[in-house]
């Protein structure tokens, strides 16, 4: 009986070695079009592959919270979110904010984002960064892989 039960350990040990397990690392990341970026992640969603955030992720990137599931998202300390109200060019070319592309983009991200988020005022023109202790209370930790490939 130990032989069988020594025998299936190593199965299964060998077969864990060949397993590719591909990652993404973002790591500077400044965001653009929202909808470039919910296609991207559903793309990435639909792959399995595990992000790494390794750095800044700001602006339309920070939808990957709530593209991809939870536990395929880890951060390192260099890990730095950065949140904004969507916008739109207005008159003249300046920048008005978008109401429901906001709401849209606040309605992505996990409960927790979005109470850290609402405990500092909500989304807004300005950029509130979310990084550290507050991170990693919400992300478990992760360690660079040398493998690891850029952001796509």
């Amino acid at each position: 009986m130990k032989f069988v039960t020594g025998l299936l350990a190593a199965m299964v040990l060998f077969a864990g070695v060949g397993a590719s397990h591909a990652v993404v690392r973002i790591s500077d990341d400044r965001g653009g079009r929202i909808g470039t970026y919910v296609d991207k992640y559903q793309d990435l969603r639909s792959s399995g592959e595990t992000v790494v955030i390794d750095g800044l992720c700001a602006s339309a990137c920070t939808i990957v919270l709530g593209a991809v599931p939870h536990d395929r998202i880890c951060v390192t300390s260099n890990a730095n979110l950065g949140f904004h109200a969507a916008w739109d060019f207005g008159r003249n070319g300046r920048a008005v904010t978008n109401r429901e592309a906001t709401q849209m983009l606040y309605a992505m991200y996990p409960t927790a984002v979005r109470r850290w988020i609402a405990h500092r005022g909500g989304l807004t023109p300005n950029m509130i960064f979310l990084r550290g202790r507050q991170l990693t209370g919400m992300y478990k930790p992760c360690y660079l892989n040398a493998q690891a490939s850029a952001s796509r």
